[in-house]
């Protein structure tokens, strides 16, 4: 009969230690696995909870808290992009996924980059939201969105409301006076330290624009218009590097498209895992 999806709210958070830290996750529906990561300074409870449902009634959706943020702790070890990519693949095997379709968002392209190239066999199909290749090669945002990015200054609801301005289009936040209804109420909190480690880790990643060509999972680009953090021609240069990428580009979509559209991004992200080669 009819699914109607769990709601992750719902669903208890789980702790599993992977190599030098505990980290935390959550996992609901079922079917085969889909791993999501998470993009810079976020935590697992800002997916947009529509979306996630909608993937919850066809594959085993598996959410985390990259190192350091939010529930998942931090040891000593320097932050980079490779050593995320390394913790994505030792949680698959602690909580025993052998092999799954893995969604990055933001900064967690940049980790699912390295996870397909590095760990081939534990990638099926790879999503790509809001990504660019890092390195020289990248289309940076402007200086001035860089800058309010990641200024961990102030109270969190000001850090809230400057990051809501970088993620949505003034246009669509206008039409959508109570946008706040859309977005997800986010409970967990990280260390600014821990952020800043995190920028530093960005920051430091020389990026993988030469080796886009060895990607040879079955690979979509998804990538708002109006994306000022990534943007949107960062998804192209991806696009025309990875063999047979699809690139979805969607009109008006900010960087957090998904808040703004979670039904029809999770019906895309379904078509093309769902499509057969």
């Amino acid at each position: 009969g009819f699914d109607a999806g769990i709601d992750p709210g719902k669903v208890a958070m789980k702790t599993v230690q992977v190599d030098d830290i505990k980290m935390a996750y959550k996992e609901f529906g079922g079917g085969y696995p889909l791993v999501l990561i998470m993009g810079y300074s976020g935590t697992m409870d800002i997916w947009d909870p529509v979306m996630l449902k909608d993937l919850s009634r066809r594959f085993r959706v598996i959410i985390f808290d990259n190192r350091g943020m939010g529930k998942t702790a931090a040891s000593d070890k320097e932050f980079t992009i490779e050593l995320f990519a390394e913790d994505t693949a030792h949680l698959m095997e602690a909580i025993g996924v052998d092999r799954a379709h893995v969604l990055g968002y933001s900064m967690g392209t940049a980790i699912a980059q390295e996870l397909a190239l590095k760990y081939p066999e534990k990638v099926n199909k790879l999503i790509l939201y809001a990504a660019d290749c890092g390195g020289a090669e990248a289309i940076q945002p402007e200086p001035e969105v860089m800058r309010r990015l990641t200024d961990t200054s102030g109270p969190v609801n000001e850090r809230e409301e400057r990051l809501i301005k970088l993620m949505l289009p003034e246009k669509w936040l206008n039409e959508n006076p109570d946008y706040r209804k859309a977005l997800p109420r986010v409970k967990e909190t990280t260390p600014a330290a821990n952020i800043d480690r995190q920028t530093k880790a960005m920051e430091g990643w020389q990026g993988c624009y030469s080796r886009l060509p060895m990607i040879a999972q079955e690979t979509l680009l998804i990538t708002g218009t109006d994306d000022v953090l990534t943007p949107p021609g960062n998804s192209l240069i991806l696009a025309l590097r990875i063999p047979g990428a699809w690139l979805v580009q969607l009109e008006g979509g900010g960087h957090g498209v998904m808040y703004q559209r979670p039904k029809e991004f999770a019906r895309i992200l379904i078509t093309f895992l769902e499509h057969l080669k």
